[in-house]
Parts: C-alpha cells; sequence; structure tokens
C-alpha cells in the first residue's frame, strides 16, 4: 500500500506575520498559498466520486465471485451472461450469504485490534532499538493543530501473530483456514463495518466534530459523504478513526489472510507452492514495514491531507483486505510452482523495488527530523525553502528536497512501490490476468495519487512549487514521467 508524502518536506517553528507600511508582510512581498483542500467541486469529480460510490462494491464482489465460482476467471462470468448460458440471478444464488458466524467472527476480530490499539499500550519501543512507538506527534493539521497519537501497530501486529502461531500449532481453538473458508461472508461483514463506520463519520462531522476548524463542507453530500467532513474524527482522546481503521483491523489481517491462503493449499494439496511463499514473504515485508515505520506514517498523505470519509473508511475495511490478497486467493486455486529462476527473478525484483521505497522515504525522514543537518548520498542535502499559510493566518516554513532520491524523481518512493506490486503480480506466473488487476489498480492510484498531491502541493506553496518543479522536473521515471 503507497501511503507517502509525494515530496520531501520539513515543517519549521509556526509564527505570525506583521504587516509592513507597503500592507505586504515582513516575511515576504507575495501573499503565501493557503494549505487545504478544495471547498468546490467540479462535474468530473463528482462524476468519479458517484462512479466508484456505485461500482466499487461490485468490483470487489466480481473479482472475489469470479475466485470462488469460475476458477479466477475473469472473463468467463461476462462471457457466459452475453451468451446466456447465466444469468445474474444464478450467480447471486451460489453465493454465500451473510452468517452469524461469520458475523461473530468478524465482531470478535475488529472488537480484539480495538481493544489492543486503545487498552495496551506500545512498550515494544523500549527494547526493539531503533523502533519509535508510544505517544508521538501528528503533522501539523490545516487548522494549525498538532494531535498526539499512540503508536502501538507493531505490538498489535506481533500479538496477534503470536496467538495465531499458538493457536496453529498448540491449542487449535479453530482452523488456520477459518478466514479463507468464511471468506464471502466476511466479506458482507467487512461492507457493514465500512459503510457503517463511513456514515457515523459523515453524521458525526455536522452533529459533534472533533474539531470544527478542520472541516470541510462542499456542499455536496457525494462527495462529502466518499472523501470525509472531518480531518481527524476521534472519540476520546485517543481513537482516532484515520490510525485505527488506516492501520487495523486491515493490514494487520492481510498477513493473516495470506497465511490462510498458505494454510488452504496446504489442505487442499498436500503442499505449499513456493510462489505461495513468495507472495507471503514480500507482502509481509511490506507490513512489517508499515508497523515499523508507523510514526513516520502520520506524516504521509493520509494522515496530513485526506479527510476521513468513505474513501478512507470502506476502503480500509473492504478494499485492502479482499483486493490487495488476491495473488495468495489465486493461488489457493491455482497453485502455481515456479521455476528456481523465475522465483529468484520475482524475488530480487521485489527487493530491489522495496529498497528504493524504502530508502527514498528514509531519506525524507531523515532531511525532516535534522531539519536538513545530515548527509544524503554522502553530501549535505540541497533544499528548496518555501512558506505556506495553515488556515488559522499563520505563516509556516517549509524545505523540499532536491537531493539524494528525491533529486531525481519527484515520487520515487512510488516507483519503488509500483516495483513491489508487480512482484506480488509475477509470482503467480502468467495463467490468469486476476493476480495482474493490482499492479494495474496501483498504477492507476499512485499516478492520481502523484496528480493529487502536486495540485495540493502547488495550492500549498504557490510560486515555490513552480521553483521545485523546475529544479525535480521528473515525476516517476527519470527521463520518461
Amino acid at each position: 500500500m503507497a501511503e507517502t508524502n509525494g515530496t520531501a518536506g520539513m515543517e519549521a517553528t509556526r509564527r505570525r506575520t506583521q504587516p509592513s507600511t507597503n500592507g505586504k508582510t515582513s516575511e515576504q512581498s507575495e501573499e503565501p498559498a493557503q494549505w487545504g483542500r478544495a471547498w468546490e467541486v467540479d462535474w468530473f469529480s463528482l462524476i468519479s466520486v458517484i462512479g466508484l460510490l456505485c461500482f466499487a462494491p461490485f468490483i470487489v464482489f466480481y473479482f472475489v465471485m469470479a475466485c470462488d465460482q469460475y476458477q479466477c476467471s475473469i472473463s468467463q462470468p461476462l462471457f457466459e451472461l452475453l451468451r446466456g448460458e447465466t444469468s445474474l440471478l444464478s450467480i447471486w444464488a451460489r453465493t454465500a450469504s451473510f452468517t452469524w458466524s461469520a458475523a461473530k467472527i468478524y465482531a470478535i476480530w475488529v472488537a480484539f485490534q480495538a481493544f489492543l490499539y486503545m487498552c495496551v499500550p506500545d512498550i515494544t519501543h523500549k527494547f526493539i532499538p531503533g523502533y519509535v512507538g508510544g505517544v508521538q506527534d501528528g503533522a501539523l493539521t490545516p487548522a494549525g493543530l498538532v494531535n498526539k497519537y499512540q503508536i502501538n501497530g507493531l505490538q498489535c501486529w506481533l500479538i496477534t501473530h503470536a496467538l495465531w502461531y499458538a493457536n496453529a500449532n498448540f491449542f487449535h481453538w479453530f482452523s488456520p483456514t477459518i478466514i479463507f473458508d468464511n471468506w464471502i461472508p466476511l466479506m458482507w461483514c467487512a461492507n457493514i463495518l465500512g459503510y457503517a463506520v463511513a456514515t457515523f463519520a459523515f453524521i458525526k462531522a455536522y452533529l459533534f466534530p472533533t474539531n470544527s476548524e478542520d472541516c470541510k463542507f462542499t456542499g455536496n453530500l457525494f462527495y462529502d459523504y466518499m472523501m470525509g467532513i472531518e480531518f481527524n474524527p476521534r472519540i476520546g482522546e485517543w481513537f482516532d478513526f484515520k490510525l485505527f481503521f488506516n492501520g487495523r483491523p486491515g493490514i494487520v489481517a492481510w498477513t493473516l489472510i495470506n497465511l490462510s491462503y498458505m494454510a488452504k493449499q496446504q489442505e487442499l494439496y498436500g503442499h505449499v507452492t513456493n510462489s505461495m511463499i513468495l507472495v507471503n514473504v514480500l507482502q509481509a515485508i511490506y507490513v512489517l514495514d508499515f508497523f515499523w515505520n508507523e510514526a513516520w506514517y502520520l506524516k504521509t498523505i493520509d494522515i496530513c491531507h485526506d479527510h476521513f470519509g468513505w474513501y478512507l473508511g470502506w476502503g480500509d475495511c473492504v478494499w485492502l483486505p479482499y483486493l490487495y490478497t488476491l495473488q495468495g486467493l489465486y493461488l489457493v486455486y491455482h497453485p502455481v510452482q515456479l521455476s528456481d529462476a523465475h522465483a529468484l527473478a520475482v524475488l530480487l525484483f521485489g527487493l530491489v523495488g522495496y529498497y528504493i521505497f524504502r530508502s527514498t522515504n528514509h531519506q525524507k525522514d531523515l532531511f525532516r527530523r535534522t531539519e536538513g543537518s545530515c548527509s544524503i548520498w554522502g553530501r549535505k542535502p540541497t533544499f528548496i525553502e518555501c512558506l505556506y499559510r495553515s488556515a488559522d493566518g499563520v505563516i509556516h516554513r517549509s524545505k523540499l528536497m532536491t537531493s539524494g532520491f528525491w533529486g531525481v524523481a519527484r515520487h520515487l518512493n512510488y516507483t519503488g512501490d509500483l516495483m513491489g506490486s508487480l512482484a506480488y503480480c509475477a509470482a503467480c506466473g502468467f495463467g490468469h490476468m486476476l493476480p495482474y488487476f493490482y499492479i494495474v489498480y496501483m498504477t492507476i492510484l499512485l499516478v492520481h495519487r502523484c496528480v493529487r498531491d502536486e495540485h495540493r502541493c502547488s495550492s500549498k506553496y504557490g510560486k515555490d512549487w513552480k521553483r521545485y518543479t523546475d529544479a525535480v522536473p521528473y515525476r516517476l521515471i527519470p527521463g520518461v514521467f
């Protein structure tokens, strides 16, 4: 998953500006751009929002149904419908329905993750060198606030997977294939939670917002419902909707879902293929990276810029666990055994992608933490200094780094992310298109995020952003795009 800001920015101490005799501020002669999401919605954005609200749930259902009923063929259902060999009603009749046993499993899962998030303060940062956990400050909000977060995602992941291992090998409370065996009924439960959370956040923004200054009402109900109104909706002091639903329960579940797929493959065929192991290993690296760097995640686009609505609420409950794990699901139905050369090539490609992704983000984090007093590729980093104004009228300084990977392209972390995504797909061989949906989706997502992030930065930094893009002209691929 790409959960990083596209630019390497560093916040400095905020201060209010004083007007000079000529009416301009003493900080600069030109008024800095104001930070924040647009207040008005154009027709293209509105049509896109309505389209996603209507078709995103159908896309999830279609891929899961294709595996369940058509051995992961995404074309056969369409051909059969066109030839009149089947009907939508017959497909629906063959689809597993909601069950109370699945609802119980899902409710226990979400409640357990909420318990770990709220009631078990992090202690792992006290004995794991280099890990940053416990109470951490978030980024500055558009209204000029800094929220505090309880960072304990790595601890939650470790506790959850330790219990999974203990159950599979010692206690046998439930089958390791429990997730796969209830996959479609669990999908209905995840949809119920996703829509419930999005609807609650929408109503809460009107009736009792956490901070009204960080709310954005466009006046369009569809857009506000999908993209969110509140910036950081919370219940109480610590339950932050963004942090919980972005990281838990979906991403903690990601590796458990893959382990359940692996267990099912072992149960069906008597062995686990090297392709299944590759998918588990490469995706586990990404998940562990996310939780190891959860404190850094507070400075990324999801937390720093996106408001909380259906896009994040439903997306984290349904889209992420169901479509990000398609490779493992496919391998249950098609146990691909790769040649040693193919497996090694996929592994190396995925690891190189991860290296680029992590190193790029590390450079930005190091630059931010040291305020530029560091070494990037053996040299003192270069940067462009700029100003912006938050909604409360306060002027802030920021630095946009033009050294290291950030001098090669403005979003090279996304390039590494895409390489990793392609490796997940390539681990499944080339027999079906379904596993490759992920790389198609991630390419669309990250290119759109590039454009969205740069539009936001252009509004935020004004002419200073133009100076930055002149210095670093390429977005993803140097010399190409």
